[in-house]
């Protein structure tokens, strides 16, 4: 007989019983619970009916810092640590999470971090702990709340040979990921990109968090390459003109005031179609579809699971330092009345 890997196989002679012991799932931690998103994911790993693409991991520990800079953390971090602990409790096979206080047991019972405070600020602090020990990790937007931070949280790791990676949800919203190879446009040409835009009276770690969900839909539809951009701010729309290196266009328009809705129109050498909603999948011949599974976090969940389990990584760090340098140009161009501001290459001091 043939031995599989992972597995313990147990033939009883006279039964003639198989029993299979599958391997001990990675554990993964969960550092902050102020931001949703750490329940959502902590559903998905936890699953005991878990789709297979989301089997295999299991969140064990979480340690739950709060920040007294940031507004209600504490009051949400007590709401959803009572939900985590209630989640499965139910199934027979729930195995309570760890509740720790310290860095260290944290890092002591987790193969693999998700940090997800919300506060951008400590986000460098907690990740030079994570670096230390070694594993794997990934930073629930913002990376940070400075490029500068961003920049050097990715320039530790890379020097420790650490994995790291970090995105908005919708990166991989099917309704955006999927019009990059959309059989009706072709060779994405260009995109119009409309979503939310909070107000500027936010906390500092909010800073690049107003916008990095429309922005990070443009660049998974468009891909990296911004050269130069301009932003018109107005007290109903922030409109940003992105101009690429091989002579692409994109825009961003920041909805401040009206409905809010998430999506793009997509110009490609074949065909200029509406992209899906978020959470959604991609049109077919211009009819969005919103009656099919709503994905949600689903989409992220999948390449999270997919990291942890191979330690590769989805986004590249120079992608979301350009990213970081867009949100940093469209800040500049602001404050200078629309005015044209050429992307700073951020990922250069990181090599």
């Amino acid at each position: 007989m043939s031995l599989v890997r992972n597995l313990t196989v147990i033939i009883l002679a006279f039964g003639g019983v198989l029993s299979v012991n599958a391997a001990e799932p990675v554990k993964v931690g969960i550092l902050g619970l102020d931001n949703y998103q750490s329940i959502e994911h902590a559903a998905f790993f936890n699953n005991p009916k878990a789709e297979e693409n989301l089997s295999g991991l299991r969140v064990s520990v979480v340690y739950p810092v709060t920040s007294p800079d940031y507004p209600k953390s504490a009051e949400f971090t007590q709401m959803w640590l009572g939900h985590l602990q209630n989640q499965y409790k139910g199934d027979p096979n729930f195995k309570p999470i760890e509740i720790v206080n310290s860095m260290d047991e944290f890092l002591a019972r987790c193969d693999g971090v998700m940090i997800w405070t919300l506060d951008g600020t400590r986000h460098l602090e907690q990740a030079k702990a994570v670096i230390k020990s070694g594993k794997p990790f990934f930073i629930g937007r913002p990376v940070a709340a400075e490029a500068k931070d961003a920049v050097a949280i990715y320039k530790l790791a890379a020097e420790a040979k650490v994995p790291v990676w970090s995105c908005s949800q919708h990166r991989f919203s099917p309704g955006f990921s999927g019009m990059r190879n959309h059989p009706e446009v072709g060779k994405v040409i260009g995109c119009d990109v409309y979503g939310g835009f909070a107000t500027m009276n936010v906390p500092a770690a909010d800073k690049f968090t107003v916008a990095l969900h429309s922005i990070e839909t443009l660049y998974t539809i468009m891909g990296p390459g911004v050269e130069r951009l301009s932003c018109e701010s107005t007290p109903t729309a922030e409109v940003v003109t992105a101009t690429y290196k091989d002579g692409r266009v994109a825009t961003y328009r920041g909805i401040k005031d009206g409905t809010v809705k998430f999506s793009a129109t997509v110009f490609g050498d074949k065909g200029v179609s509406t992209a899906g909603i978020y959470g959604h999948g991609v049109p077919v011949k211009g009819v969005v579809p919103t009656d099919d599974k709503y994905m949600g976090y689903g989409g992220l969940a999948i390449e999270l699971a997919k990291f942890f389990k191979t330690k590769e990584v989805p986004v590249s760090a120079a992608e979301t330092l350009e990213i970081f340098a867009f949100l940093q140009a469209m800040e500049e161009s602001r404050l200078q009345n629309g005015a044209t501001v050429v992307l700073k290459n951020l990922w250069e001091p990181a090599k």
